[in-house]
């Protein structure tokens, strides 16, 4: 059963009864997907404020493409609680990919990935001792089931090259 409203049809819904008091409304999610605001599509996260300068890049790179992102420092073992929220709560603020950096365990990345849906990209951050081997060991050493895409080390300006082409897939 179509229930038709007067209107000029720009931005309606067709709404379809699919059974007692139940109603679809196949093209809503259509058009909201198509709705400009101005939240962030990207999450760029990191564990310390000192990896600012390295995770500077992927910030760039989404700003020349014209993508909006939000930029938080949240650690995964001084703020574990921080970043679950935030992760359980990205695709409801409108974000579609999370660029996570982390240097010697690199924890964010795979602990952000545990908790969203959204593609995940980890950054590995050089550290002092092994040149950042260990954060790119951590970050692609993921479990079964909590799928992290890693860039290289402080490789910041392609994981926003990759993550502005996720959005425009």
């Amino acid at each position: 059963m179509e229930i038709e409203e007067p209107g000029d049809g720009i931005g309606e819904a067709e709404i379809e009864q699919s059974g007692p008091g139940t109603a679809t409304m196949p093209a809503v999610q259509e058009a909201f997907e198509e709705i400009e605001v101005d939240a962030p599509l990207v999450g760029v996260i990191m564990g310390s404020a000192s990896d600012k300068p390295k995770m500077q890049p992927a910030g760039e790179a989404l700003q020349d493409a014209g993508i909006r992102y939000d930029v938080r420092v949240i650690s995964a073992h001084r703020d574990p609680d921080k970043v679950r929220d935030y992760c359980q709560n990205a695709r409801m603020r409108g974000l579609r990919v999370i660029i996570a950096g982390a240097g010697m365990s690199a924890a964010l990345p795979g602990v952000a990935a545990s908790h969203s849906d959204l593609p995940v990209i980890g950054v590995p951050i050089a550290g002092r001792n092994l040149g950042g081997l260990d954060a790119l060991l951590s970050a692609v050493q993921m479990p079964p089931g909590v799928p992290v895409g890693v860039v290289a080390i402080d490789g910041a300006k392609n994981a926003g090259l990759l993550a502005a082409r996720i959005i425009h897939a």
